[in-house]
């Protein structure tokens, strides 16, 4: 088996490979690269992070913070005040995955344009293909 962190992306099937498979999921999954995004800037409620993430429902914001904090990137913090205040935080492994995954989102961001026009052309052709 290869060494990970020999500086190379593995081609290979191998336990390289599907390490790299498992964490990915994690992160690219669709909430977590906004979760790690918005807790660089500091710790924050439960609250405050549904508040700041359109969309995403109560359940699935618990499971993915508790993904990210099983994998060591986010810690919980339980301050013990009625009711029980809870909080979130970029560990120091996290912060390591905050410039890569913000490089990500501004990427992403940068490019809609070209990606939705990328995506309405390839609609229009498969139209055109299943019209005939």
């Amino acid at each position: 088996m290869k060494s990970p962190g020999n500086g190379k992306i593995t081609g290979r099937f191998d336990a390289d490979c599907l390490a790299t498979r498992e964490i990915l999921t994690r992160i690219g999954d669709k909430w977590s690269v906004l979760l790690i995004v918005i807790l660089g800037e500091g710790p924050q409620r439960f609250s405050e992070l549904k508040r700041a993430i359109e969309g995403i429902s109560q359940r699935m914001l618990t499971l993915t913070l508790r993904g990210l904090e099983r994998d060591g990137m986010v810690k919980r913090t339980v301050t013990p005040t009625n009711p029980p205040r809870v909080d979130y935080d970029l560990t120091p492994f996290g912060h390591t995955l905050l410039a890569p995954v913000a490089e990500l989102a501004l990427w992403a961001q940068r490019h809609r344009p070209e990606v939705q026009q990328a995506r309405d052309a390839f609609d229009r052709a498969e139209k055109k293909t299943v019209g005939r």
